[in-house]
């Protein structure tokens, strides 16, 4: 089983940051953290919480397995697989997504902790 590396998790949030052309100050405001704290997850050396990281993801429109693991992000195609059927909004969609994805996580969490 995979262990997190949060310095690698770091280095890939920087660098899609550095990609985008955004100072750690704009990235920190539109995750609603600290520049400085930001500063530490780029670094390794403080672990942000979940919510943290589904803002760093939403933010930098990034993947949550590509800043983790360094994979690329399914296609479309794929993604439409997980998308339940019958939802009116896209706001709906975001927020079944979001609720998918906290499940998933915290399934990983467990797992993890148990091994």
């Amino acid at each position: 089983m995979k262990e997190l590396d949060y310095a690698r998790i770091g280095t890939r949030i920087r660098q899609v940051r550095k990609a985008k052309g955004w100072s750690q100050d704009l990235l920190a405001k539109k995750c609603g953290i600290s520049m400085s704290f930001l500063g530490h997850i780029e670094r390794g050396t403080r672990i942000m919480s979940l919510d943290t990281f589904h803002n760093v993801c939403v933010a930098l429109d990034a993947d949550a397995g590509e800043l983790l693991w360094g994979e690329v992000r399914p296609s479309e195609a794929v993604l439409d697989l997980w998308r339940p059927t019958g939802q009116n909004t896209e706001k709906e969609a975001g927020a079944d997504s979001y609720a998918m994805y906290v499940k998933i996580m915290k399934s990983v969490a467990e797992i993890m902790n148990d091994a």
